[in-house]
């Protein structure tokens, strides 16, 4: 089965920016959709970003501008990052991969174990 694994957190002041990586496992990685989501303390897990394997990117409004998904398929890694940070962004972000491209966290198949991100004002 896909392994996904995620590293890269950690806690951060507000301004400070971060590279969020994922490293994929078993299955074909170039023609795969992969996408990050995040959920914070008490809240539903949301949508982040995504890039197509045609390297087509979407961005969630609350992100978009600061933050921009990346791949790598020689490395079989997916990059997430993170620019300008606020507290805001503190959350569990999670990879995921899939076999479309979508926005919705239930389209996907496989996801990894997470990595906080934690910012301070």
């Amino acid at each position: 089965q896909v392994q996904l694994v995620e590293s890269g957190g950690g806690l951060v002041q507000a301004g400070v920016s971060l590279r969020l990586s994922c490293v994929s496992s078993g299955r074909t990685f170039s023609s795969v959709n992969m996408a990050w989501f995040r959920q914070a303390p008490g809240e539903e897990r949301e949508f982040v970003a995504r890039i197509s394997w045609t390297n087509s990117e979407a961005y969630a409004d609350a992100v978009k501008g600061r933050f921009t998904i990346s791949r790598d398929n020689a490395k079989r890694t997916v990059y997430l990052e993170m620019n300008s940070l606020i507290p805001e962004d503190t959350a569990v972000y999670y990879c995921a991969l899939g076999s479309r491209p979508a926005t919705i966290a239930n389209s996907y198949e496989y996801w990894g174990q997470g990595t906080q991100v934690t910012v301070s004002a």
